[in-house]
């Protein structure tokens, strides 16, 4: 046999608190005196209980309002796409600087005079934006949002 091939237990008792002075842990059994922590029961407080006054959460003023996390819609104007001519996607109108980047949703508005005629793909586009592009001699597609590429770990 090895010495780290043996079996070993523990070979203290369990103590005994609140058993007498004698026994190391008597009378307030380690809890001090007196308080809300030394009577039993005192592990059952909800998270944040402060002995009955009010509730750091409750005591902090609260923000107004609401966060969306859904990021909004990039806004083109009809009018910005007459420098641009045939077929139109995100990656397009991200190197025309109309978009920041082309994996963001876009949306185009009417504002003027549409007279380029084009093949536009984007996700949306308002009615009367559609109504435009068919009217200058074009065509609307709508695509799904695109998917940045990932980076492969090296």
């Amino acid at each position: 046999m090895k010495y780290n091939d043996l079996k070993v237990e523990k070979n203290t008792r369990p103590s005994r608190k609140g058993r007498g002075i004698s026994a190391g842990q008597g009378k307030t059994a380690g809890r001090g005196t007196k308080g809300q922590k030394a009577r039993t029961g005192h592990r059952k407080m909800p998270a944040g209980f402060m002995g009955g006054q009010r509730a750091i959460m409750q005591a902090v003023p609260k923000l107004k309002g609401f966060k969306s996390f859904h990021p909004k819609a990039e806004v083109v104007y009809t009018d910005r796409l007459n420098d641009l001519k045939g077929k139109i996607d995100n990656f397009v109108l991200a190197d025309h600087s109309l978009i920041s980047s082309p994996y963001v949703k876009v949306k185009i508005i009417t504002r003027g005079e549409l007279t380029a005629k084009i093949d536009l793909e984007t996700q949306f586009a308002s009615k009367t934006a559609i109504a435009a592009i068919k009217k200058a001699g074009g065509s609307f597609k709508q695509v799904a949002i695109l998917k940045k590429p990932e980076k492969k770990a090296e």
